[in-house]
């Protein structure tokens, strides 16, 4: 199962691997397209400018001179452009002739004027800056707008601005900058390096873009993967991790139903044997009246024993399964423990214990099921005197304490150690002490008394120091509180 567990939690490790790699992929294919949209924004922001600039050229009279005429073949209207201060007489300048113009004019006018200017600006200079080349239209005006190529250079805050936008678009919103420095300690996730130059590639000026810190981004396109993956990966790792608990506590329960059945065997055997002897001896032996009734009450004495462990098992597993048929009824706690202490009367001048009890100085009457209580007290009782050996003192007292009673039953035995305290009440369950237990039992008693003391709604807990004996703690509420009240007496 271990196997499996590592297997379905490395496949879950592989498949988040492989979306990691496929984000990064994905986020280094989106910057970089991001980059490219974002220069091509700057640049055509840059070649706006110097079309305008070339634009008020035009218009500057002083500058250039521009008119028309309609002296060709197909009469239609020809403008011509120059310089209106060449370098030398031979410049003649360029014409050229606009196949959308239908207007036939002789002579120039602000509105013919203003259509070839925005023509040369908007369509072949705008083109030209293009394909990364200047055509000097005349001497002037190309080595005007080849100072402007020359001088643009790109604009750091717009281009940063037009990145982020474009970057946001694609869902990326992460910190970046621009031509990062090289010595950079934190290695930035890097793009492409890009050629902003207006005339490239003879005009060079390159940029690029590093993210120190795209981990933000990542975590936000993988946060729902990595959620349900790792919650699979959890809820893997819980079952696993019951199912090996549920398997340590039945093999545990195992073991200690075969360390019962081993005991209750030995148990069993000899009141069987004594039994089965007494009854051969009668049998086979012609005896005497009085050896047939010391028989006899050998045969009872252990057919009672064999009684009291058959009512202990059959009462143990009622109390287990049926938890609520408490029979409820005014119950008188000092009346009670007198007559737990009167039942164990023989038992405890067998061994010469002492049973120091006080009664309380006033009348107390809790609501409880008065058999299933005076079964908890007995078997705490029975446990006292068994294990705290002779000339023990036993100590029992109760008073209440916010709207509850508090039981103690405290013996001068040899205590129980540590490492057993938190297990004395399960099932079967007995305190080692080598291969033979000294003192008879079936690991039942405290089970029973804690099952009794839980279904009142109260709890048993222990104190106990080896050498120093050990206290029982009984807490249970004065008034049952159940809706089924109405069976109280």
């Amino acid at each position: 199962m271990s196997a499996c567990v590592t297997g379905i939690t490395g496949l879950q490790l592989y498949w988040n691997y492989q979306n990691y790699k496929n984000t990064v992929k994905t986020f280094n294919h989106d910057i970089n397209e991001a980059l490219n949209t974002a220069i091509d924004k700057e640049m055509d922001q840059r070649e706006q400018k110097i079309v305008a600039r070339f634009k008020s050229w035009m218009a500057d009279t002083s500058f250039v001179t521009i008119t028309c005429d309609i002296e060709n073949r197909d009469s239609s209207t020809v403008f011509h452009l120059k310089d209106t201060h060449p370098y030398t007489k031979k410049e003649k300048g360029v014409s050229l002739g606009l196949r959308d113009f239908k207007e036939k004019l002789r002579q120039i006018t602000p509105k013919a004027k203003l259509v070839f200017i925005n023509h040369m600006g908007d369509s072949i200079l705008r083109h030209n800056l293009k394909d990364g080349f200047v055509y000097f239209y005349t001497q002037r005006l190309g080595d005007s707008i080849s100072k402007a190529v020359d001088s643009s250079r790109f604009n750091k805050a717009a281009l940063a601005k037009f990145y982020k936008q474009e970057l946001l678009l694609k869902g990326i919103d992460a910190d970046f900058s621009l031509n990062p420095p090289k010595s950079n300690k934190q290695k930035p996730f890097l793009t492409r390096t890009i050629n902003t130059g207006l005339q490239r590639p003879h005009q060079k000026e390159f940029v690029f873009a590093g993210f120190e810190s795209p981990g933000t981004y990542f975590l936000k396109e993988m946060k729902w993967l990595l959620i349900t993956s790792f919650l699979l990966i959890g809820i893997t790792i819980f079952c696993f991790s019951y199912t090996v608990k549920t398997l340590l506590s039945q093999q545990k329960l195992v073991k200690l139903k075969n360390d019962f059945v081993n005991n209750m065997t030995h148990e069993l055997k000899t009141p069987v044997a004594t039994i089965t002897i007494a009854a051969e001896a009668i049998q086979d032996f012609n005896l005497s009246k009085t050896s047939v009734d010391e028989y006899l009450g050998i045969i009872r004495y252990q057919a009672g024993n064999l009684t009291q462990l058959i009512d202990q098992i059959l009462k143990s597993v009622i109390v287990e399964q049926d938890k609520t048929g408490l029979n409820l009824a005014k119950v008188n706690v000092d009346h009670l423990i007198k007559g737990v202490i009167q039942q164990y009367k023989p038992q405890s001048e067998r061994v010469n214990a002492l049973i120091n009890y006080k009664p309380h100085d006033e009348e107390l009457i809790i609501m409880a099921d008065e058999a299933l209580l005076n079964g908890a007290v007995a078997n705490l009782l029975d446990n006292a005197i068994k294990y705290s050996g002779q000339d023990a003192e036993i100590n029992i007292k109760y008073y209440t304490e916010n709207g509850r009673i508090i039981l103690h039953v405290a013996d001068s035995g040899k205590g129980i150690p540590v490492q057993y305290q938190d297990k004395v009440f399960d099932r079967f369950f007995r305190v080692p002490s080598g291969d033979v237990h000294n003192v008879k039992g079936y690991g039942l008693g405290l089970s029973y008394a804690k099952s009794i003391v839980e279904q009142h709604k109260g709890t048993l807990s222990l104190i106990s120091k080896e050498g120093q004996g050990t206290e029982f703690i009984i807490s249970i509420p004065l008034i049952y509180h159940e809706t089924s009240q109405s069976s109280v007496a």
